[in-house]
């Protein structure tokens, strides 16, 4: 059974940083390109960043320069450093493929970012 489970997330004022964690289990990860996504009320889920199997990665010009994914084979755990953060930042984050399949997704992490 295929699993990913967020961490990391919480209130965190603007300018502060947060780093997320996505435990993945029942597939081969290093095999995978993988994303994260994130949500907000309202609002269809956007991909914020992309790494390939190789670690090349891509973002979403709203987190270019703030948010940087990387991945550790060995632990089967991908991650996402987010530095910067702004108020428009504030949603549940989730991990998934790089083509997300309905069934994988999470419970997510919340991440709030207020004064």
């Amino acid at each position: 059974q295929v699993r990913f489970v967020e961490s990391g997330g919480g209130l965190v004022q603007p300018g502060g940083s947060l780093r997320l964690s996505c435990a993945v289990s029942g597939l081969l990860f290093r095999n995978y390109a993988m994303g994260w996504y994130r949500q907000t009320p309202g609002k269809q889920r956007e991909r914020v960043a992309r790494i390939t199997r190789d670690g090349s990665t891509n973002y979403a010009d709203s987190v270019k320069g703030r948010f940087t994914i990387s991945r550790d084979n060995a632990k089967n755990t991908l991650y996402l450093q987010m530095n910067s953060l702004k108020p428009e930042d504030t949603a549940v984050y989730y991990c998934n493929l790089d083509v997300p399949i309905g069934a994988y997704w999470g419970q997510g992490t919340q991440v709030t970012v207020s004064s």
